[in-house]
């Protein structure tokens, strides 16, 4: 699960720097859309396993 929590991670960062970069107001929303979603599954994978090792 750490493996997919930093994998996460590392797409979160990246899609961040891709924005930072886009020239383009539709690419840079793109970009921070898609960075948001992935932060997102990341505070889930967290979550799943902190719940997993309260077990």
């Amino acid at each position: 699960m750490a493996a997919t929590l930093d994998f996460y991670l590392e797409r979160a960062a990246e899609a961040g720097r891709d924005a930072e970069a886009a020239t383009l107001d539709n690419v840079r929303d793109r970009c921070r859309r898609s960075e948001a979603a992935w932060l997102d599954m990341a505070r889930r994978a967290e979550r799943a396993r902190a719940v997993r090792d309260e077990k």
